[in-house]
């Protein structure tokens, strides 16, 4: 459900709100992963849980260092989580290596996440930061895809991580439409191919499909260079809608307005690219004009 606005509610002083767990890296200078994923979901209405998957050593230029957290230690986080607190969505985002992958795998199999559960999944196939750095051993690639693509309820790439995942090259509607089917061939139930990165378009066209429904979620390309943790506020929101009960194309709409919006009200932050703002929900809403 939504509230009056369109977005998701706000749970009540006192009352427990809804669950989501993110399964990704810590961004030390705040603009995506868990931090960008967490912000999101309090903004959403929802509580977020973590499982710590990497620290990395970043700011607004670049990640100059990455260290793992332990496979087993990564899965104890899920298991713990779920088996306590429980959670209605989970998305994933940087899980750094094939062991990772494989435990995280084997964590969402025990918990009945995924895989048409009633625990939506969002899987957002993060594999190189926004400057290009590395965050996913190439090896960890294959066995994402082979292991947590056919668990997801809905898969979030965009086209420089589809070209990686299907060496589809999207630049027009029909390659956009490929790409999807070949996503979809992979396992997921749904596949959520993004155009922020289609180069040469004034709109941001992202399509969405299950194999037999193709839904355009279209925007106006917003002119910033400051878009750090686009991706992860997406998945994130997808996720959120999932955990409040959205089917997967309402929960999709929802991420690409809630993203546009980050975009728009984006802030330069450090000497690099700043971050997208989920904080524009805290404005209070217009005031109702005076009555004539």
């Amino acid at each position: 459900m939504t509230d009056r606005s369109g977005w998701l509610p706000l749970p009540a002083p006192g009352a427990t709100p809804v669950r989501t767990l993110t399964v990704a890296g810590s961004d030390s200078g705040g603009g995506a992963g868990i931090e960008a994923d967490l912000r999101t979901f309090t903004l959403l209405g929802v509580h977020g849980c973590v499982a710590l998957t990497a620290v990395t050593v970043q700011n607004s230029l670049g990640v100059t260092g990455v260290q793992e957290v332990d496979p087993d230690v990564v899965a104890a986080q899920i298991d713990t989580v779920v088996g306590d607190i429980g959670v209605s969505g989970v998305k994933t985002g940087m899980l750094a290596s094939a062991p990772i992958v494989a435990a995280v795998a084997d964590a969402f199999a025990r918990n009945g996440i995924g895989a048409g559960g009633d625990i939506g999944l969002v899987i957002d196939p993060v594999c190189a930061s926004m400057h290009g750095d590395p965050l996913l051993h190439p090896e960890a690639l294959r066995t994402l895809i082979e292991r947590l693509f056919p668990m997801a309820t809905l898969v979030t790439p965009n086209l420089d991580e589809v070209r990686l995942i299907t060496g589809i090259e999207v630049d027009d509607d029909d390659s956009q439409r490929a790409a999807v089917r070949a996503l979809l061939d992979l396992g997921p139930r749904w596949a959520l191919v993004k155009g922020g990165h289609l180069r040469g378009s004034e709109r941001s066209p992202d399509l969405l499909s299950d194999g037999r429904q193709f839904l355009r979620l279209d925007a106006p390309r917003i002119p910033t260079a400051h878009d750090h943790g686009a991706g992860d506020t997406l998945a994130a929101a997808a996720a959120a809608a999932l955990a409040h009960g959205l089917a997967v194309p309402d929960a999709a709409a929802l991420a690409k307005d809630w993203i546009t919006r980050c975009v728009a009200a984006a802030y330069p932050l450090g000497a690099g690219h700043g971050p997208v703002n989920p904080l524009w929900r805290l404005r209070p809403p217009n005031p109702a004009p005076a009555p004539a």
